[in-house]
């Protein structure tokens, strides 16, 4: 239909009835709907969906590979679970649920190679569990006894980002780096990186994402931006951040973009190795964006009962990403009933774990806060060192 045929249409359609300029009008695509353009791989009810471009990917999967994947779900899950609680009892200043998103960050992080180098946000608790962070180093964060507690550089993986959209920024000057490394498009598949860089949707309202998007693919930078489109940005719906899909962003900025089942590991895993060995290759930058949704609170600070509807939880409650897994494995004998009861009795010792080592976390020195600001002594720094030292000797001696 032409401009000039919707036009038309719009004038002639009486007011108040169902008409193109409801059509045109409408979010797109609904909350409950990814659209004929999504990736999928499994159903909500565990049914095998057949597709060529990535059934060759996920076909090369060891029944160990994918009763792996249902064991990071599972296991990332607990944690989560239990961080919630740490906070609610006072143990935590905060946290943020991936409640919903376990399949969006276990099917990508999986898909890295150990040289590929990840761009987190603050909520990436099942790509860091991939890339073999502790997961009491993310309470430590959270607790305020380190600032996050891992090597960024020894797990490729970087410290979480308060600021959103920041790291698009990061993770694209990374990516051009590793071009200049020239670590991309030789062949060798120990060498060639690829830069992932993780964000919401809500993030893709913020200038630094498009300024990256701009970047990545002028220079044609090894990247790949996942954003987890969680439907909600804290209080704000996807309809008042974009009048369509966010994937189709991608063509302004001259590279691909696929929208992907976010709930579907299988799905997530094969789209997301598809986009980083095209970035190793040289075939620049590709945005996916995981179609999934925040079942919990933002941070354990919201309360989403005051600006979304309990049936649209419920409906995405359905589409459970652990569930539909396992169904899967039950029905294709690639898991019995004895490894899905290991599996729990494994979350309930990786929770005793998180739960005993977040309560016995000592406070940290006062002047570990002097101790990186700048990479040489800093006779500023040193002198404020000196003052907080004075003071806190005061306190010993009767003077405070």
């Amino acid at each position: 239909m032409s401009d000039t045929d919707v036009a038309a249409s719009v004038a002639a359609t009486p007011a108040g009835s169902s008409s193109e300029l409801d059509r045109l009008t409408a979010p797109v695509p609904a909350v409950q709907d990814g659209g004929p353009d999504m990736v999928q791989l499994l159903t909500p009810e565990g049914q095998r969906v057949p597709d060529a471009r990535y059934d060759p990917i996920v076909d090369a999967l060891t029944d160990e590979d994918l009763r792996g994947f249902y064991r990071d779900l599972v296991l990332i899950r607990r944690i989560d679970t239990e961080a919630t609680a740490l906070q609610r009892q006072g143990e935590l200043g905060i946290w943020a649920s991936l409640l919903g998103q376990e399949a969006a960050q276990v099917g990508s992080g999986r898909a890295l190679r150990p040289q590929d180098y990840a761009f987190p946000t603050y909520r990436e608790h099942g790509v860091a569990w991939c890339r073999g962070v502790d997961p009491l180093n993310l309470l430590g964060l959270f607790r305020g006894v380190n600032h996050g507690g891992w090597d960024p550089n020894e797990k490729n993986f970087h410290l979480y980002t308060i600021v959103i959209g920041a790291q698009t920024l990061h993770a694209t000057g990374y990516a051009m780096g590793v071009q200049k490394d020239g670590a991309v498009g030789t062949g060798d598949l120990e060498r060639d990186t690829a830069v992932i860089a993780y964000f919401g949707d809500g993030a893709t309202s913020q200038g630094d994402v498009s300024e990256s998007l701009v970047f990545a693919g002028v220079m044609n930078a090894p990247i790949v931006f996942f954003c987890q489109n969680n439907q909600w940005a804290i209080s704000e719906p996807n309809e008042r951040q974009t009048r369509g899909p966010l994937y189709r962003r991608a063509s302004g900025f001259g590279f691909p973009g696929q929208r992907v089942d976010g709930n579907d590991v299988l799905a997530v895993y094969a789209v997301t190795r598809a986009a980083l060995d095209a970035a190793r290759g040289g075939q620049g930058p590709t945005f996916l964006e995981a179609f999934t949704y925040r079942m919990g609170a933002h941070t354990t600070s919201d309360d989403p009962t005051k600006y979304r509807v309990s049936a649209e939880v419920e409906v995405w409650k359905h589409r459970d990403p652990i569930e539909r897994l396992k169904a899967w494995l039950a029905h294709e004998g690639k898991a019995d009933i004895a490894f899905f009861e290991s599996v729990e009795k494994e979350a309930d010792e990786v929770a005793v774990h998180v739960r005993e080592g977040c309560l016995s976390m000592p406070d940290p020195d006062g002047t570990q806060m002097f101790d990186h600001v700048y990479v040489e002594p800093h006779p500023l720094v040193e002198r404020e060192r000196a003052e907080f030292l004075a003071y806190q000797a005061g306190f010993e001696d009767g003077g405070h």
